[in-house]
């Protein structure tokens, strides 16, 4: 009897039985969500009641539907003046609604196929928990900045590759959420006095995702180089992609590797940096810092702070545990030896 539901996530890629049910369980969320807009709100309330969706009363759902339903009639001016002495007036209600809502659900069973599913993925995950897509709740994370990029990065790994006392290539790898409809593409600054080729741009477009120029407003903005999207996300959906960065300013002394925040926040535990320094050019010592100024990241912590990093062979790497803030900057910071 399930079968029809089961059948259709066999194609979410590498989805386990977990996922596949959270996938389910997401579409039919999603679905209530887009009922609610067309129909009365008790018909929307009823269906809420059903599936034991937000808001919750402050005793939370009962067990069964009738004691749900007989919640629902406590609600002043929901079922009419006056309270409803049965529970009739609510299943005359979820008739209407189930109806619809099966409708809808099967509709889109029929259309949903492989990485279609992912989105739903997610509003299912949200649903359980009571969070927000996207991980995190606001009360963990500052208001961005009004033109603040509309995505949560889950996970953010930057691997930096130096010649010398350069960063010569910076690889970007970031899983993100959008937090809104309709987001195609992530904007990295890319420099100026840009003619109009896009090999000029010291940007390559590694993974799913393609390179699109966006020159500034004004003579002398900063060009930005648009990392395309393969398709157009919507809110709460997950996607990730893989970005390169070349520093052809090869005499160009650098003292610290910096992530600016300019979207809503990275997940606790999402932001890593790595560093392979030049064998024949290792600095004389490596810390990571946080929410600093420039003149304090540059300050060398004492012996034994835990933020120090071995150097070693070359290879340093500092994962941020906690949250990292928008309009923030986070990063490793190395002292070149004294010639």
């Amino acid at each position: 009897m399930l079968g029809c539901l089961v059948a259709p996530t066999a194609s979410l890629p590498s989805a386990s039985p977990e996922t596949r049910a959270f996938a389910v369980w997401g579409l039919v969320v999603d679905e209530i969500g887009k009922v609610g807009s067309v129909v009365e709100p008790r018909e929307h309330f009823v269906l809420l009641a059903a599936f034991r969706l937000p808001p919750v009363p402050d005793s939370g759902w009962a067990p069964t539907l009738g004691e749900r339903f007989g919640q629902l009639a406590e609600v002043r001016g929901l079922f009419g003046a006056r309270k409803p002495l049965s529970n009739t007036p609510m299943n005359k209600a979820w008739a209407g609604a189930l109806e619809m809502l099966a409708a809808a659900v099967a509709g889109r069973l029929g259309h949903l196929e492989g990485e279609d599913w992912l989105p739903y993925v997610e509003i299912g995950r949200s649903a359980m928990t009571g969070t927000p897509p996207g991980g995190g709740s606001p009360e963990e994370f500052r208001a961005p900045s009004e033109g603040a990029q509309p995505v949560f990065v889950e996970r953010m790994l930057v691997t930096v590759v130096m010649h010398r006392r350069t960063a010569l290539r910076r690889i970007t790898e970031r899983d993100i959420v959008a937090r809104k409809d309709g987001l195609d593409g992530y904007d990295v600054q890319a420099g100026t006095g840009w003619s109009g080729n896009l090999t000029e741009l010291p940007v390559v477009a590694l993974w799913n995702c393609r390179l699109v120029a966006v020159p500034g407003e004004d003579p002398g903005d900063p060009v930005l180089a648009r990392l395309r999207f393969r398709r157009k996300l919507r809110l709460g959906e997950r996607y990730a992609f893989v970005s390169e960065a070349l520093d052809w300013k090869l005499d160009e002394v650098r003292r610290w590797i910096s992530v600016e925040v300019d979207h809503h926040g990275v997940a606790p535990g999402g932001l890593t940096i790595r560093v392979k320094f030049d064998e024949a050019c290792l600095p004389a010592a490596c810390w990571w810092y946080a929410e600093q100024l420039e003149v304090e990241r540059l300050r060398r912590p004492a012996p034994g702070d835990p933020r120090l990093l071995d150097v070693g062979d070359g290879f340093v790497q500092h994962t941020f545990e906690g949250s990292c803030q928008p309009r923030e900057e986070y990063g490793i910071a190395f002292r070149w030896p004294q010639r």
